[in-house]
């Protein structure tokens, strides 16, 4: 394949992955497990990072982290627009960046391995990074969100009453469409095996 149909592609396929990325983040504001709403977006980020590497990855998850802050932050920006602003920018690009380094990894051992690890990564990476984002930028909030909710310790209340359920939900969808990705990879590469 020429070098322009490759860029073709790949231009093709990113804008296709940026908009599900959209439309999966403001349609998932409806599903709540918990406190949050559902993130539905990693899959598409994991596919993207898998494709064309870190950047690609990058790209998503800055895309997924400025959808959120449109949508689903109000609690936080009340508190701290900065914070905010960092947290759910920071989170997404770095659970594509992650993905995509953990795939490049693993790709050439065995590519379900590659996915695998990649899906997983994502939402830890996605979920570690909201939480030192809570630390560090909303402590005494939270620390008031976990003592209303009968909490007395905030790591505590961060992990079982915060995100425990969603990151478990987020993690399984993940998992779970693996199989998904591996075609998609298969689907989007082979006419680069076949030029």
């Amino acid at each position: 394949m020429s070098k322009t149909k490759e860029k073709t592609l790949m231009l093709a396929v990113m804008g296709v992955l940026t908009a599900i990325v959209i439309v999966l983040q403001a349609l998932a504001i409806g599903i709540r497990f918990g406190t949050f709403s559902i993130t539905l977006v990693l899959i598409p980020i994991v596919v993207g990072a898998a494709l064309y590497g870190w950047k690609a990855g990058a790209w998503l998850g800055f895309v997924f982290g400025v959808v959120v802050l449109m949508t689903d932050a109000g609690a936080f920006l009340a508190v701290s627009v900065p914070g905010t602003v960092i947290t759910c920018i920071l989170k997404g690009v770095l659970a594509g960046v992650a993905a995509a380094a953990v795939y490049r990894l693993l790709e050439n051992k065995n590519r379900w391995a590659a996915i695998l690890a990649a899906a997983i990564v994502c939402p830890v990476v996605n979920t570690g990074v909201f939480l030192l984002g809570c630390l560090v930028f909303f402590y005494d909030t939270i620390s008031e969100w976990a003592a209303g909710a009968g909490f007395s310790n905030v790591g505590a209340y961060l992990i079982i009453g915060f995100v425990g359920l969603n990151f478990v939900v987020e993690a399984l969808i993940n998992l779970c469409l693996s199989t998904v990705i591996v075609r998609i990879l298969s689907i989007v590469k082979k006419p680069a095996l076949e030029a």
